[in-house]
């Protein structure tokens, strides 16, 4: 299974935000050693915002363009459509809840099948959950203090479209989001002058 293994704090200093989570991966971002002296043209502009998509759901070049493609087939506002159908993914809504602490870590608990979802186990990252699925942690992995620490630690900030269970170890996606709602600083409209070349 291809996955991204790029250096993170690099990559967020590099995007200009913090696509990783971690407190501390804008730390050195002001440093004179990685201030940009150059004007960006409207190509790069465009590439930024693409790459900022792809670390903050930890996807690859392929995938995203998928996700693209079937965003641009549905009614509506096709930025928007692409981002809500990149929320829905599995391993996105474990990190939401508060399962994990990265979208790295969510991929691997969903890959070593420690999520359910009503009450079946998926290892699929990318199964894109259903308005009403419930989300869980396995009988194993409630045992485990690693993920018993994320899941109840305070600093998970609640989502409209997100309902957790602490005392279950559960989550409900009981809504699609709006682009208001959705946690990324992207501008997505120039993802899609991006693609649409």
């Amino acid at each position: 299974m291809a996955t991204r293994r790029s250096p993170r704090f690099k990559e967020c200093r590099r995007l200009g935000v913090n696509v990783s989570g971690h407190p501390k991966a804008l730390d050195r971002a002001n440093s004179p050693a990685f201030s940009k002296k150059h004007k960006q043209s409207e190509y790069g502009l465009q590439l930024i915002e693409k790459q900022k998509v792809k670390a903050y759901y930890n996807i690859l070049e392929k995938q995203l363009v998928r996700y693209y493609k079937a965003a641009a087939r549905r009614n509506g506002n096709t930025g928007e459509e692409l981002l809500i159908s990149l929320e829905k993914r599995l391993d996105n809504l474990v990190y939401r809840m508060g399962f994990a602490n990265s979208i790295r870590m969510a991929r691997q608990m969903v890959s070593h099948g420690h999520i359910l979802v009503d009450g079946k186990a998926v290892n699929i990252p990318s199964f894109s959950v259903k308005v009403g699925s419930k989300i869980e942690l396995c009988e194993k992995a409630r045992k485990s203090e690693q993920f018993k620490k994320c899941f109840l630690s305070d600093n998970k900030s609640p989502l409209p479209y997100i309902t957790r269970d602490e005392e279950n170890f559960a989550g409900t996606f009981t809504a699609l989001p709006t682009r208001a709602e959705i946690p990324v600083l992207v501008k997505e409209q120039l993802v899609v002058e991006y693609y649409s070349k």
